[in-house]
């Protein structure tokens, strides 16, 4: 699904998507409102969502989606390189972000990652949001604790390593494991902490305490 409200945008990415084979637009949207209730006629697996837009804008309407009982995985757009609005973004849910002027090519690759279970985030970038979002520093609450706690030895370790902003290659070479196992691993610790993604998760390693870790 393409949310845009510019129809040159949107036209773009169609032109671009229906190149490859594997891949189909099933809806496009103009605002964050009328995308989540195309969402909810569609089943779609991405949703390629502009953060800036009437009505409801990107940061809404990716929780809007988030909630659903299949929700697609979220590709914020922006013609920023970063800034505080795709933070927010990024904390709701999204599996990360495009600039609009992305080569075609990398579009496309960046659907095909999201549909395999991959954040579309550098480590640089995941270190960034997290930074930016830790200064609204929160604690963790009861339930967060409890589900860090049921992560095994392991689990907790590469948890840790996730919280440092470092991709699976960097933890299989820290932990001189293979990058398959930390994929497993990571897999677990997102589905054990009930998050969307790694940064989500990151962001709970840390908020905690330094001797706990």
């Amino acid at each position: 699904m393409i949310v845009d409200d510019e129809p040159f945008v949107r036209h773009g990415l169609r032109t671009i998507l229906e190149a490859d084979p594997g891949i189909e637009i099933v809806a496009e949207a103009a605002d964050g409102q009328a995308a989540v209730e195309a969402a909810g006629i569609h089943a779609c697996d991405v949703a390629l969502v502009d953060i800036r837009m009437p009505r409801m804008d990107g940061i809404a309407a990716t929780r809007r989606l988030m909630t659903m009982p299949a929700p697609p995985a979220v590709i914020i757009l922006t013609t920023f390189r970063f800034d505080e609005y795709v933070a927010e973004a990024l904390h709701a849910g999204a599996a990360g972000f495009l600039l609009k002027d992305t080569r075609p090519a990398d579009i496309v690759q960046a659907v095909h990652t999201v549909v395999s279970g991959h954040a579309l985030l550098s480590p640089a970038v995941t270190r960034h949001v997290i930074d930016i979002l830790l200064q609204r520093h929160r604690g963790l609450t009861g339930q967060e604790r409890a589900r860090i706690d049921s992560l095994t030895a392991r689990e907790h370790e590469v948890f840790l390593l996730v919280g440092q902003g470092l991709s699976n290659a960097d933890i299989a070479r820290s932990l001189s494991a293979s990058e398959a196992t930390v994929k497993m691993h990571v897999s677990r610790i997102l589905a054990k902490l009930q998050v969307e993604n790694r940064v989500q998760a990151a962001l709970l390693a840390r908020e905690v305490p330094p001797a706990a870790g």
